[in-house]
Order: C-alpha cells, then sequence, then structure tokens
C-alpha cells in the first residue's frame, strides 16, 4: 500500500486554512498545516512536503522568503508550490519560481482539482 502525498498548508487565516486543507485531503494528500512564516520554515526543517499551499502574507517571515527558501533547497527540489493570495500584483514577481498562483477568494474544487493534478505519480 502506497503512502499518500504529503501537502503543507501555510495560511494564516484559520477559515481558508481549514477550506485548503478539507480540499487538498479530498485529493488524497496527508495535511499538515501552520499559520506562520518561521513555522513553516521550522516545519520544513523536518519535513519533505510533495505540495505546499502558501499564501504570501504571514506573520513573522513573509511567503516570498518561504518561496525561496523552498526552491534553494535541494531536498525540496520536487516540492510543487502553489501561492494565494489576495493581491495579483504582489506575486506577479514569483509567477517563475511558484508552480501555480491563485488568486484569494479560491474555490475549494478549483484548489482540489489542482491539487490532484499535480499529485506525484506512483
Amino acid at each position: 500500500m502506497s503512502k499518500n502525498p504529503l501537502a503543507l498548508i501555510v495560511e494564516d487565516n484559520p477559515e481558508q486554512s481549514d477550506i485548503f486543507s478539507q480540499a487538498v485531503r479530498l485529493a488524497d494528500y496527508e495535511v499538515v498545516t501552520c499559520n506562520d512564516g518561521q513555522k513553516a520554515l521550522d516545519l520544513l526543517a523536518s519535513i519533505t512536503p510533495d505540495l505546499v499551499v502558501l499564501d504570501i502574507n504571514l506573520p513573522n517571515v513573509n511567503g516570498d522568503v518561504i518561496l525561496k527558501h523552498i526552491r534553494s533547497d535541494e531536498r525540496l527540489n520536487k516540492t510543487r508550490v502553489i501561492l494565494a493570495t489576495a493581491n495579483p500584483r504582489q506575486v506577479e514577481i514569483l509567477r517563475d519560481e511558484s508552480d501555480l498562483i491563485l488568486i484569494k477568494p479560491i474555490s475549494f474544487t478549483q484548489l482540489r482539482d489542482l491539487a490532484v493534478r499535480v499529485k506525484p505519480q506512483g
């Protein structure tokens, strides 16, 4: 039996975090959540997620710093990153480093379907 892929949801809004978590679980991921940028960096030191749903505006460490960390860490080179933001101009400069950008409000079914699409095969 194969283990489900791991998703990390980094979102400081509790309602959004809950919606993102439920959507990604329905795409058959194990889900870990955190609501703080520094905690996300701490988690990334000990886990290797297949998918990160990453808010840009976070307490303590912003999402752009977390994205740069993910992209510079060889261990995380297969990690897919979906940026979630309410400000499309803010993420334009991060477009090349992210796999997908979703503009809030993000629909439950949209995120679930995208999580299925980026899920590792095998």
